[in-house]
Order: structure tokens, then C-alpha cells, then sequence
């Protein structure tokens, strides 16, 4: 049976101010072409570069994260190659002496280890005119700091690599070294993958700039059946690289792979090594880095005792994570009450499903605490009125409304709008005898042992009541009334 054997190749634009040797903007967002270029990043005889301490500090942040070793030095190299958009014919790379060596990340409980992690330089961006004969450059992009990691051949599969990197996008945006947008091309992804039988690896052929992570998976799943394909009909592998066409749903041919030999690598004579000897160096970067998903994922199921679909909304939307964990504060003494804790759980999803379902069907977007104007403390007033029973799920909607719409605190919005609860038991038996002689039918259906039947008539209850009577209360007196008759 074929095994696919997989690593990636990961690229990530570092969200710096100036450029990676150079004093110039780093504006990805930049529309005009060649605005942002100096001699340095354009490759002008002369020129010496100067290397972004900014950039190596968020590259060992990443490694620090990544569970990488950080060796004692490092140092810059010269990988030489000709492109159009290569202004100096060559790029300031790492080859042997990186930032970061021999990390790993989880995941689904398997761990894929990390080769490296170094810095390199971009290069620019070439556009094709429609119907042109020519090609023009914009510099613009040439010289930002460019991160790598590159993984072990450990992934097996195209959904694993998807995940792989979905995950690190995750870590990236937490990190605050990139905002890692695939569509901008500041993350791209680029596999290498081979077929083989035995635990000899096959022929490498690497995938070049995947920029989506569908585009990851599906790339991978095709390519490991063009290659089976081929080896079944007693063909042979070329060593290749190959583009993704996401139209077409395959990859295509576009020039055969080099090796770390053809270019040429050798030590860059403009920059000095990298010494990490400066007492805490590393432990004052460690100590900037915040709680990462996974953590986040294993504390808001053990403090919260939230389910994973939560948690994971929780974790992609960190601004709606963070207003959940401000909300749930209010509730702060119950944990310290080991015979509350349940309630506090109860507490945790109310809020969690309301934030989640109710309220962004509200937005319609993605949750922004900028435009957000109910406060996490009246929030969780909302929430403990529900688990009270104050206000049934009817009026809870329009509650939260309300408070969408005004800010408002929710016991005044329930009292300005007439939504108090009926707590007198005999006005409740009032509307439910008005409700039992309309719906003669149903009661019938009812002695006849229908259960939807009853469900029928609470529904009617509430709302004549205009959802205002206690759900339980409703339950519990017409049970006694229908078997009565």
C-alpha cells in the first residue's frame, strides 16, 4: 500500500514597521506601485543592509511558542537565484544557523515536529497586464520580513496539513507577529510530498504557494492520487514543482525542483552572526508570549466546562472569547463555591449559546467590542435573569433586542417595557382556561395520550401571555387542570 509522506513549507509576512534591512514602510495594504523603496531593498551597488531586531524577536516568539530551541548563534545567508521580482539577484536567507531549530505543535493529539523557523527576506510582486506582451514589478513587497518554518515530513494526509495550518495561523494572530491573511498572501504554503511503499521516502514534488487553507487540502488529495496513479501504471515520479489551479482543481507542472546546491548558499558577508548571550534575552521574549489556543482550549473546558463547538467559536473570535470571560466574571464567587460550580457551568453556557446564537444572529458579522455597546456586567445580569426563571426564553429574546439596540441594563428594559413576569399563579389559570376552551381539539388529543398535544397548549399559554408566564408554572397547572376533566 502507497504511504503519502508529507512537510510543509510555511512562509509568513511579519507585521513589522519598517522592512527587513532597510528603513522603509512595511504596508502590505500599499496600492501605489514602487511607493515604499529605497536603494537598500531595490539592490543598488553600494548599499549595505541592516538587519530589523523587531523581526528576529518575533521570529524567535514564534520558535518560543513552537516548543523550538533557540541556539546560542545564528546568522544570515546568501541564497542565490535569478527572478524578476529579485532585485539583487539573490535573497538574504538562513541556510545551516537558524533562529529557531526543533520544535513541534500538536495536533489532535499527534505531534508533527518542526524542523526550523528562520527569516529571510520577501521579494516583490510581478503583474501581468491582460493582453500584454510585458510584465511590470512593484518593489513595494521586496525586502519585508519574511518568516519559515518548514515542518518534518510527519503529516499524512491533506486534512492534517490543513489543520496543521490552521493552527499556526491561529498561534501567528495570538502572537501578534502577523495578521497571517492568506488572501493578501502574508501566509502562504507551500508541500512537499512523495509516494512510497516501504520507509524509503519517494520522489519529492513540492506544491508552490498554496494561499487558502481548502487550497492546502485539496492540492495535497489530488496530488497523492496523480502519484498513486502514475506508480500504479509503472511510471515514474519527476522531481518537480507544481502551482495549484483552483479552477481546474489540480496541480500543473511549472519547472523542475532545485536543490539547496544550486543556489550556491554561502554565509552573507554585509551582516554580522547573531549572538544570543545577553543575559534574559530569551526568557524577556518567552515572557511576552500570551496564552496560546491550545491552553485556552484546555482551561475554558476545565474552568467553564464548556463543549469544543464553543470553545472553538471562542477561540477564532478572541474578541468575543475575551467579552465571554469579562461577562463570566460576574460569577466569579460561585467558582470559589465548590457546591456552585454547577451552577456556574450553567451559568457558562447560558452565556455561551446566547453570545453565540442569539446575539451574532443579531450582528451579522463578526463580534467587534468597538461597536459593541451592552456591557459585559449588564450581560450577565441578562444571564442570571434567565437562569432565575424571571424571564422566559420568549422575553429573553426581546431583552437582549433591547439591549443590542439601547445598551440598556436588562431588570429596567423589562420593566419600561411591561415584560415582568406573571407571578400570580391565578392569572396564569385565567388565560390557560381560556386556552383549553378554545382548543377542544387538542385537548382531546391530550386524553388520547398525544404528548405533542400538550406541548400544543403550553405553546398557546405563552403566548397569549405574551411569553411572560413561567414556563414551569404553566406546565405544572394545566397538567392539573387537564386531569381534572
Amino acid at each position: 500500500m502507497l504511504k503519502p509522506t508529507i512537510g510543509l513549507e510555511i512562509h509568513t509576512e511579519l507585521k513589522t514597521r519598517t522592512k527587513m534591512f532597510c528603513g522603509c514602510l512595511n504596508a502590505p495594504d500599499e496600492k501605489k506601485p514602487n511607493a515604499n523603496v529605497c536603494p537598500v531593498c531595490m539592490g543598488h551597488p553600494g548599499t549595505l543592509p541592516v538587519i530589523n531586531r523587531e523581526a528576529v524577536r518575533m521570529t524567535v516568539k514564534t520558535g518560543l511558542a513552537l516548543g523550538c530551541e533557540i541556539p546560542e548563534v545564528a546568522k544570515f545567508d546568501r541564497k542565490n537565484y535569478f527572478y524578476p521580482d529579485l532585485p539583487k539577484g539573490y535573497q538574504i536567507s538562513q541556510y545551516d544557523q537558524p533562529f529557531c531549530v526543533n520544535g513541534h505543535l500538536e495536533i489532535e493529539g499527534r505531534k508533527i515536529r518542526i524542523r526550523r523557523v528562520h527569516l529571510e527576506e520577501d521579494t516583490g510582486k510581478l503583474i501581468h497586464p491582460k493582453g500584454a506582451s510585458y510584465s511590470l514589478v512593484d518593489f513595494n513587497r521586496a525586502g519585508v520580513p519574511l518568516m519559515e518554518l518548514v515542518t518534518e515530513p510527519d503529516i499524512s494526509s491533506g486534512i492534517e496539513a490543513r489543520k496543521f495550518a490552521q493552527e499556526l495561523w491561529l498561534i501567528l494572530r495570538y502572537l501578534g507577529v502577523s495578521d497571517a491573511d492568506m488572501e493578501k498572501g502574508q501566509m502562504r504554503v507551500e508541500v512537499n510530498i512523495s509516494l512510497s511503499e516501504n520507509k524509503e521516502l519517494g520522489t519529492k514534488v513540492e506544491i508552490k504557494n498554496l494561499n487558502s487553507f481548502k487550497a492546502v487540502e485539496k492540492g495535497i488529495d489530488f496530488e497523492i492520487e496523480r502519484q498513486a496513479r502514475l506508480l500504479e501504471q509503472g511510471k515514474k515520479i519527476i522531481q518537480e514543482t507544481r502551482g495549484w489551479d483552483d479552477n481546474k482543481g489540480e496541480t500543473i507542472s511549472q519547472r523542475e525542483k532545485e536543490e539547496a546546491q544550486d543556489y550556491r548558499y554561502f554565509p552573507e558577508p554585509d551582516l554580522p552572526l547573531h549572538h544570543f548571550k545577553e543575559a534574559g534575552q530569551i526568557e524577556m521574549i518567552k515572557s511576552g508570549i500570551p496564552e496560546l489556543p491550545q491552553q485556552k482550549r484546555e482551561r475554558f473546558n476545565k474552568e467553564y466546562g464548556l463543549d469544543s463547538k464553543n470553545i472553538e467559536v471562542f477561540i477564532q473570535n478572541r474578541q468575543l472569547g475575551e467579552y465571554f470571560e469579562k461577562a463570566m466574571s460576574e460569577f466569579s464567587c460561585w467558582l470559589e463555591d465548590e457546591k456552585r460550580k454547577e451552577d456556574c457551568f450553567k451559568a457558562a453556557r447560558f452565556c455561551a449559546n446566547y453570545l453565540i446564537t442569539d446575539l451574532q444572529g443579531l450582528m451579522e458579522k463578526e463580534f467587534d467590542d468597538k461597536d459593541f455597546i451592552i456591557t459585559p456586567e449588564n450581560f450577565a445580569e441578562y444571564i442570571t435573569l434567565i437562569l432565575e426563571g424571571k424571564i422566559s426564553s420568549k422575553i429573553a429574546k426581546m431583552v437582549l433586542s433591547e439591549m443590542y439596540k439601547t445598551g440598556g441594563d436588562p431588570s429596567q428594559i423589562i420593566e419600561e417595557k411591561g415584560w415582568t413576569q406573571i407571578e400570580d399563579s391565578g392569572e396564569v389559570e385565567k388565560i390557560i382556561q381560556e386556552v383549553i376552551a378554545k382548543n377542544q381539539k387538542a385537548v382531546e388529543d391530550f386524553k388520547k395520550g398525544k404528548e405533542n398535544a400538550f406541548q400544543f397548549l403550553v405553546g398557546q399559554v405563552m403566548a397569549q401571555s405574551r411569553g411572560k408566564a413561567k414556563p414551569d408554572t404553566v406546565r405544572e397547572l394545566l397538567k392539573g387542570s387537564l386531569e381534572k376533566m
